[in-house]
């Protein structure tokens, strides 16, 4: 019924702004922009907004068309990809609420079910894997550019295939993309193996900053703003810096926490039982089961206090 409502809400639409969360990863860019290049084969009026977004996904087809705001007060339809929650909508919340209609489709297990019309499965690995329903429901012709852009958010998502999360359906479209011409294996390298000078310098620091706690099942550290001034870090490059304590062995939550204007953001991953994303809604975030996240706003000392001594309730 809700896909009927999205494929009605979308036909009906003439003006249409496309938005993600905040510090978008590869899931949100990637089904931002599926979901631009398949508008524009139905010749809507399209406009995606982020304002930030790291240097790794320009290689994306029309990534060059995002822009930093809009170019309308109110559109018809607004639909919000990979948010877990409005508040989450890297500041122009307000082009989602004046907008005649919402959507939102998206696969955190905290979503707030913001929207008109929501489309959440928690199950799903990626944002991009539930549009793939989305856009066969609306009979897009899923070319090597859109499909480009959808494996980019399932390999981010998935860790390159490696969480728990990965479905059968996963490998079963990777495979397919394949076949119409996505080249996989490039597309792989650019999201997970190439990194720039500054993320080599930021992982540097945070491994020399570890430390653990209770008896090893909780890994710490952090990076402050004169950390990514130092090494001239840009957006996106404090990716992937909170799995480095996940991948010891022992460590079941892994925590980084990254100096932000408004005090301290804050990236929990879990190995086996934790659910942090239950732990960062109580501060006000959210996220999945095994990787969530949130902000506090305070200084250093006391967010570490805060966030390990709501880790420890949960651990066994």
């Amino acid at each position: 019924m809700t896909l009927d409502n999205i494929r009605e809400e979308i036909n009906k639409a003439n003006t249409i702004v496309i938005l993600t969360h905040e510090t978008p990863d590869g899931d949100a860019i990637g089904s931002s922009m599926a979901m631009y290049n398949s508008l524009k084969q139905l010749n809507k009026e399209v406009d995606l907004i982020i304002p930030e977004y790291a240097d790794t996904f320009k290689f994306l087809p029309n990534s060059k068309e995002i822009k930093k705001e809009g170019r309308k007060d109110v559109y018809d339809l607004a639909i919000a990809l990979d948010c877990g929650d409005i508040k989450r909508l890297n500041g122009f919340a307000k082009y989602f609420e004046d907008a005649k209609v919402t959507i939102n489709i998206d696969h955190h297990s905290s979503n707030t079910m913001f929207a008109d019309y929501n489309f959440v499965n928690p199950d799903a690995p990626a944002t991009c894997q539930i549009l793939i329903l989305v856009l066969e429901h609306l009979k897009i012709n899923i070319t090597k550019e859109i499909g480009t852009c959808l494996l980019t958010g399932i390999i981010t998502d998935t860790g390159g295939f490696k969480y728990a999360a990965t479905t059968a359906e996963t490998f079963e479209f990777t495979a397919w993309l394949l076949g119409i011409g996505v080249n996989v294996a490039d597309t792989y390298k650019r999201v997970l193996e190439i990194k720039t000078r500054s993320n080599f310098e930021l992982t540097k620091i945070a491994e020399n900053r570890i430390e653990f706690l209770e008896e090893g099942k909780i890994s710490y550290t952090y990076i402050t703003k004169e950390d990514e001034n130092r090494v001239n870090a840009k957006q996106g490059d404090h990716e992937g810096l909170v799995n480095i304590g996940r991948e010891i062995k022992g460590v079941e939550v892994s925590v980084l926490l990254r100096e932000d204007k408004q005090g301290y953001k804050v990236s929990l991953r879990s190995n086996n039982y934790v659910n942090v994303a239950d732990i960062c809604v109580l501060f006000g975030g959210g996220g999945h089961i095994r990787a969530a996240g949130c902000l506090l706003h305070t200084n250093l000392q006391d967010a570490k206090d805060k966030i390990i001594n709501e880790i420890k309730k949960h651990l066994r």
